[in-house]
């Protein structure tokens, strides 16, 4: 079947799905596959569930008419987000970078919302397959879209901008992750700078941190809009604290404005000016951005602080790189506290850096003096050689040994990589 009558069919059912256990009505249900699984087998569950269409690939499964087949059900899905963004023909902002990603996402979301009927993507819905989602969940009331865009290989930024064809851009940072995928630091760099070429080969604009010299760098003779702390940036703004909760002064047409956010870490300073940049561009109020931002309530353990009965938890465990990491812990060593832990889980996916990436937040943690710590995971394990900071191998030993040993009154970062699951400490804490 050809493109445009799939369009059709999405535009009577605009719903998609690809996950037989989240059937609604009136939805078409696409096929894809992936290393341990076919979806065309669940074709016939999904229309049987409630589903209109099925989007499938392999003959035998298109039974009836019921059953489109295609060449390729993740292409088709592809050029379907491409030609619905066409059609709707709304600005769209591509977010991506090594860390802050989503958290700028959401605070830009926030502001922008103020004034537009804004789309986003959800959760972190990143890659080849979640950005075609989250521009197909866009409709004819959607004024301004938001898409985060994540990689972990070459190439894959290219890729998504192809798909989300973005009118405006922003990277926040760049720094080592994913340097099993992208087999180097300057591969991070030249995958993140598809955007910008992509925004430069087709006449859109960036939005960019002047003090940032990577970035900066990477800029191509284009259109920028720039936020930092230099004199002739678009956006200036001041930092005045993160004890426990970021706080920054932005000079306004009124005078000093004070935003006292609700995000840890001095870290995500930078975010939550990008957030004030974008939305000062877009002309909103800024009284109107300050309460969005001091509005946004950080969750899904991303710069979250949490008070338990018993502690305070600084909550970043939802992913980790050398970069987010020695970040966190630099912020969480200078709060003036004496009562303080620090569980870290392992940084994933960093191949052959990954032991002396580690080494190197050992001795950070060291130099700063950081004594009550405990690490999880295989590599942390391995390389730990300092008697003082208790080692487990995976999460389940760190809970049987919170069990034996109960922490009150303590003041606790907890920060890793998705994959050590650090979250299942909360309850013990």
């Amino acid at each position: 079947m050809q493109l445009s009558n799939i369009y059709l069919l999405f535009k009577e059912h605009p719903i998609v799905v690809t996950d037989t256990r989240k059937i609604v009505p009136n939805s078409i249900f696409f096929a894809l596959k992936g290393d341990n699984f076919n979806g065309n087998k669940f074709a016939m569950s999904a229309v049987e569930k409630g589903c209109n269409y099925a989007i499938v690939d392999e003959q035998e499964y298109a039974v009836d008419n019921r059953f489109v087949l295609v060449e390729n059900v993740l292409a088709t899905l592809q050029d379907l987000a491409r030609e619905h963004r066409r059609q709707l023909n709304i600005p769209i902002l591509a977010i991506t970078g090594t860390n802050g990603k989503t958290t700028t996402k959401e605070l830009v979301h926030e502001v922008l919302r103020r004034k537009f009927q804004t789309a986003a993507t959800i959760g972190n819905l990143n890659n080849h397959i979640g950005v075609p989602l989250t521009l197909l969940s866009m409709n004819a009331d959607t004024e301004f879209g938001i898409v985060e865009m994540g990689a972990n290989h070459p190439g894959e930024i290219k890729q998504l901008c192809e798909i989300a064809e973005p009118d405006y851009g922003i990277i926040t940072n760049v720094g080592k992750a994913h340097l099993e995928g992208f087999g180097s630091f300057q591969g991070v760099v030249k995958t993140k700078k598809e955007l910008y070429d992509f925004l430069f080969k087709n006449g859109g604009k960036v939005f960019i941190n002047a003090d940032n010299d990577y970035l900066t760098k990477m800029l191509n003779d284009q259109e920028s809009i720039s936020y930092g702390n230099s004199e002739n940036v678009f956006s200036k703004a001041k930092f005045l604290q993160a004890e426990p909760y970021l706080v920054l002064e932005i000079r306004s047409a009124i005078g000093k404005l004070y935003i006292k956010t609700k995000l840890i870490g001095a870290y995500n300073f930078e975010n939550a000016l990008a957030a004030v940049t974008i939305g000062r561009y877009f002309k909103i109020d800024e009284i109107e951005i300050k309460e969005a931002l001091e509005k946004y309530v950080p969750r899904n353990n991303r710069s979250q602080l949490k008070k338990t009965e018993k502690n305070i938890l600084f909550l970043d465990a939802y992913n980790a790189n050398p970069t987010s990491m020695k970040a966190a812990i630099e912020n969480f060593a200078g709060m003036p506290r004496k009562n303080k832990v620090i569980i870290l889980g392992d940084m994933l996916e960093l191949g052959s850096d990954a032991r002396k990436e580690h080494l190197d937040l050992l001795q950070l943690i060291q130099d700063r003096q950081l004594q009550s710590v405990f690490l999880v995971g295989d590599i942390f394990t391995e390389v730990n050689s300092n008697e003082q900071f208790k080692t487990f191998k995976n999460t389940s030993e760190l809970i049987k040994e919170l069990d034996k040993t109960e922490l009150l009154n303590q003041y606790i970062l907890i920060k890793g990589s998705r994959g050590i699951r650090l979250e299942q400490v909360i309850e013990k804490l």
